[in-house]
């Protein structure tokens, strides 16, 4: 009996511990705007946008004709879902991504170079649902 007595007050005190360590990182992270990021999708986007981001020709060509505006480059950076499957994460000097998110309600693929300092936003294709 000794043994669930001891058992009974671990867990009661790990319970407390948790409840305390989750309110205290939910509240640190709120006033902070630290992410933690655990997961490759987070952490490849949070590293994109570590850097800073320049646009190729066709990107540029986009954002002046106004079918795009880099806050939509932006948003996909920030809530796009990275496909390491059409990625190419080994080669060097630069990685290259593709990266998928809503514009506007359309589906748009980004593909991203990412760099030692750089972040360049090679292309972007729109497609139909």
């Amino acid at each position: 009996m000794a043994f669930l007595k001891r058992l009974g007050y671990y867990l009661v005190g790990l319970s407390l511990g948790l409840v305390f360590l989750a309110f205290f990182l939910k509240k640190k992270t709120s006033e902070t705007g630290t992410e933690f990021c655990y997961f490759p999708n987070c952490r490849v986007l949070q590293d994109l946008r570590s850097k800073p981001l320049t646009y190729s020709d066709d990107v540029e060509a986009l954002l002046s004709s106004n079918v795009l505006d880099s806050t939509d480059v932006q948003y996909i950076l920030k809530e796009g879902s990275v496909d390491f499957g059409k990625s190419n994460t080994k080669s060097t000097p630069c990685k290259d991504y593709l990266i998928d998110g809503i514009i506007d309600g359309k589906e748009a693929s980004l593909r991203i170079i990412n760099c030692e300092n750089k972040v360049i936003a090679e292309s972007i294709e729109f497609t139909a649902h």
